[in-house]
């Protein structure tokens, strides 16, 4: 691991050339996630990365943001034919016809978890107890995402493979993965 110009060490896969990419590293990845709407935010935001790269999709976030209302899912889950048909056109993001689809779906799934567990962050965090896992082994998967994945699709949810439900667990604290050297490494605390 190098040191970067700001004189920090960060996880391999960082890429010091994209400020919004380093931003999300040092700001984000990892740091537990309590609020629904950023909950639901992360998670659209994982699915449509299925297949691509999370740079990719990181760098079209405010463009989701702007498309998405808001990551809003209350208004996704009421998304009309019309709506669907304006995503597809709209440039500034991933123009996936499932993707698009997969949201209004997922929205209305993440809202059925939430109004049974009184939000979704107590549905979600209640698997771990409310503890932040650390894993700094590489691992793409594991028991946790392995189980949500099984269980979500039962449900009904789309793209949501256990590589991308890791990726999510990372992306919202659940589980940190950042690496022995990297400046915001945890250890097993």
């Amino acid at each position: 691991m190098t040191k970067w110009a700001d004189g920090k060490q960060r996880c391999f896969w960082a890429n010091p050339k994209n400020e919004r990419y380093i931003r999300y590293h040092d700001e984000e990845w990892g740091v537990p996630v309590h609020t629904d709407r950023k909950l639901f935010e992360m998670l659209l935001l994982e699915t449509f990365q299925a297949g691509l790269s999370w740079e990719c999709v990181l760098n079209k976030r405010e463009a989701f943001r702007n498309a998405f209302d808001g990551f809003d899912p209350v208004k996704i889950a009421a998304y009309e034919e019309r709506k669907l048909e304006a995503l597809r056109q709209d440039p500034g993001i991933i123009r996936n016809k499932l993707k698009i689809r997969a949201a209004v779906t997922n929205a209305r799934i993440f809202l059925e978890l939430a109004g049974q567990w009184g939000s979704f962050d107590r549905y979600l965090w209640h698997f771990t107890e409310g503890k932040t896992l650390q894993e700094h082994d590489g691992r793409t998967h594991s028991d946790l995402s392995d189980n949500l994945s099984k269980a979500w699709k039962k449900l009904g949810m789309k793209f949501v493979g256990t590589t991308v439900v890791y990726s999510y667990l990372q992306a919202v604290g659940v589980v940190d993965s950042h690496e022995p050297g990297c400046f915001k490494y945890r250890g097993s605390r």
